[in-house]
């Protein structure tokens, strides 16, 4: 097989994997496809969690057809027994002949077992392709995995000039209706969307995804430590159907307002406070121990500025209204950064166009 057809079907299983965005999670979204006599015979994505990975669902599609041919995956194939049999093995009974890997899977439970488990069976084993894409691709997995916290995410809109209000405070609708569909997306591709108590307040905003179609609902979080939040909000009004999740002191735990709060569906977890904030190491490490792996910031300043400050913002994502506002209406008035020689710098920056709106997406790059 040439280099430029490696190249075509493993860019066939990346694209494949996208199926599976937001829908599988914890376990990473993957992509196989099976090819013979240079035909795609098959492909699989991974199903919710539980189900079928995407090597099973391309076997199974593939039937009889897959003895003797060759499998492309994004990710190296488990070897273990979880939620489900190890797909290494289900590859070596189809008869698959030759493997082609885009990346190692870092996860204790695999690393490199999947390769040797595969090898042993006699099988061509091939990997290290299209890398940079792949690990782009699954990035809250290898966060998850390899810093042991979720993926974090910063989602904000902005006029051109930068302002996220109106001197008044106004802000509906910065963005046009294609946009703010985006962003709804954005809620259904990961895992919680977290906010905190003044954004509540202030904006009353429900967290959760309101587009036609069977989309994933987000576990909504509210940080706040001196239980705030109104028992009428849209927030608590929503959560006997949709997952809501309030943190706060432990001194609320046991109050009336929690339980009320409770009743109405939400769920309320404590962790300690100093000065009224919580330790964002802290939070990230509950919901990585609640088994999620990526988060979505939809906040204000303060919020934003302390996730920055402590280093814990993986991707930043701009989505730019195509207005001009004036005033004073920063996103991170308070951030501290005095000197353009101390500014902070990002990385893989890319941008899109939404009608007349534009999306940026950056890295921050914390230590040069």
């Amino acid at each position: 097989m040439t280099d430029a057809q490696i190249k075509q079907y493993m860019q066939r299983a990346i694209k494949v994997a996208e199926k599976a965005r937001g829908k599988c999670s914890p376990n990473p979204f993957v992509g196989s496809v099976i090819v013979k006599y240079n035909q795609v015979i098959s492909e699989g994505w991974t199903l919710e969690y539980g189900s079928d990975h995407s090597e099973i669902q391309a076997l199974k599609k593939a039937g009889k057809k897959a003895k003797d041919a060759t499998l492309f995956v994004t990710l190296e194939p488990c070897s273990h027994y979880g939620k489900t049999p190890p797909c290494a093995q289900a590859i070596i009974d189809a008869g698959i002949k030759e493997v082609y890997i885009g990346i190692y899977d870092p996860n204790s439970l695999v690393k490199g077992k999947g390769i040797a488990m595969l090898k042993e069976a006699g099988i061509d084993v091939h990997y290290g392709f299209l890398e940079e894409k792949i690990r782009t691709q699954l990035e809250c997995y290898l966060c998850y995995i390899q810093k042991e916290r979720p993926f974090v995410t910063l989602k904000t809109a902005l006029t051109l000039d930068g302002k996220y209000a109106a001197e008044d405070g106004t802000a509906h609708w910065i963005t046009g209706k294609k946009a703010r569909e985006y962003a709804h997306q954005l809620r259904s591709e990961n895992d919680v969307v977290l906010t905190g108590i003044m954004t509540i307040l202030f904006d009353d905003p429900r967290l959760n995804v309101r587009l036609p179609g069977n989309y994933k609902q987000p576990l909504r979080v509210v940080l706040d430590p001196y239980l705030k939040i109104p028992v009428l909000s849209y927030f608590v009004s929503i959560s006997a159907k949709f997952p809501g999740m309030i943190i706060t002191s432990p001194d609320n735990l046991q109050t009336d307002k929690a339980d009320i709060l409770r009743q109405k569906g939400v769920k309320i977890e404590a962790l300690e406070t100093k000065d009224g904030h919580f330790n964002l190491h802290e939070v990230l490490n509950l919901l990585y121990k609640m088994n999620y792996y990526s988060v979505l910031l939809e906040t204000g300043s303060g919020i934003a500025e302390a996730f920055l400050k402590e280093e814990l913002i993986d991707k930043i994502i701009f989505i730019y209204g195509a207005k001009i506002l004036g005033g004073t209406k920063s996103p991170l008035p308070n951030l501290g950064i005095e000197s353009i020689y101390k500014a902070l710098y990002i990385w893989k920056t890319s941008c899109r166009k939404i009608e007349n709106d534009v999306v940026v997406t950056a890295y921050p790059v914390y230590h040069i």
